[in-house]
């Protein structure tokens, strides 16, 4: 059996909500609220959901860029949420993000160059000539040229942008990268162009990528696996071919269903979700989908299901299965 890169058990994060005078605590947002999966070397997990579930928090307390309230994320057999920061920092080199809006996430101050090779200055390259060639070998390798090494960010699209933030998450040869909606804010004829990259980088340098997106046509490209979030939980996981398939949970069929197909002669059957998403700062007891699911019982308002596998490798929360 191949060992998992990346297990996550029953990660939580809750943001309080505070109030009145004295700036009390007076609620909390569930913003992750007991999420578990495993990555194998090697593989491209999606997570997928509407804006709000959770997925880019889920990404970032894997990362401990947020501290996660509760929960185990093991990554080589390392459970980071017990490292102290000198320790988390060491790792930080095998473990990095690429963020969702290339012009938010790189300093306008600074040139390509630096922004580049502030990962390695920090991890222990401080030969300047070293850096330099390093920066270039870099550049090259996401499609651009040596001497945009002394260009500022404005001077880029946003495609290009892009691609230099993942020349800068590279920078250290990670093992594993969290793609934090990479392509969202681009053209859909510069996406493409990303994914591909991001695909050839994976093979070339045996990178895990865990690929958090909403657009259900660029996860099923480029993903192996894809986990469906809602409300801050995993409602189902499995084999991108099994999900868009033969999905079991009726999030994921609403999700699916509205899909546009490029051929008008082709009818397709609708799945319309009545009303608005809850709040996380008080979602919905039992399952947290009963309010807007068709298909809900009785069942589905007290008790909240768990996530089982109720197929070979097709992990599904939903009471419809047990």
């Amino acid at each position: 059996m191949q060992t998992p890169i990346l297990e996550v058990n029953g990660l939580k994060k809750y943001f309080d909500i505070r109030g009145g005078v004295f700036g009390r605590k007076v609620g909390e947002v569930k913003a992750v609220d007991d999420v578990s999966f495993t990555v194998m070397e090697g593989e491209i997990l999606g997570i997928v959901g509407e804006s709000g579930c959770g997925k880019s928090t889920t990404g970032k307390s894997i990362l401990r860029l947020i501290e996660p309230t509760e929960g185990k994320v093991k990554f080589q057999d390392k459970d980071i949420t017990e490292l102290s920061d000198e320790e988390m920092r060491q790792l930080r080199r095998n473990m990095q993000i690429i963020f969702q809006d290339p012009y938010a996430s790189l300093n306008p101050r600074h040139t390509v160059e630096k922004i580049i090779s502030e990962p390695l200055l920090i991890h222990g390259l401080t030969d300047k000539n070293e850096r330099k060639k390093r920066v270039t070998e870099l550049l090259e390798i996401v499609g651009l040229s040596g001497y945009h090494a002394s260009r500022y960010p404005h001077q880029f699209s946003g495609g290009q942008r892009q691609r230099v933030g993942i020349a800068r998450a590279l920078a250290n040869n990670p093992k594993l990268l969290i793609c934090d909606e990479p392509v969202s804010a681009l053209d859909v004829s510069v996406q493409s162009q990303i994914l591909n990259l991001m695909e050839e980088l994976r093979d070339e340098f045996n990178l895990t990528y865990v690929f958090i997106a909403h657009d259900l046509s660029v996860v099923k490209h480029i993903s192996d696996r894809i986990g469906v979030m809602y409300l801050g939980r995993m409602v189902e996981l499995t084999e991108k071919n099994k999900l868009y398939d033969n999905p079991k949970h009726p999030y994921t069929k609403a999700l699916l269903s509205a899909i546009p197909l490029p051929d008008p002669d082709i009818e397709k059957e609708r799945m319309i979700l009545e009303g608005d998403v809850p709040s996380p700062a008080n979602p919905p007891s039992g399952c947290a989908f009963h309010t807007r699911c068709p298909l809900a019982m009785e069942v589905c308002k007290e008790v909240r299901p768990q996530f089982n596998e109720i197929e070979d490798n097709h992990f599904v929360a939903c009471h419809l299965y047990e």
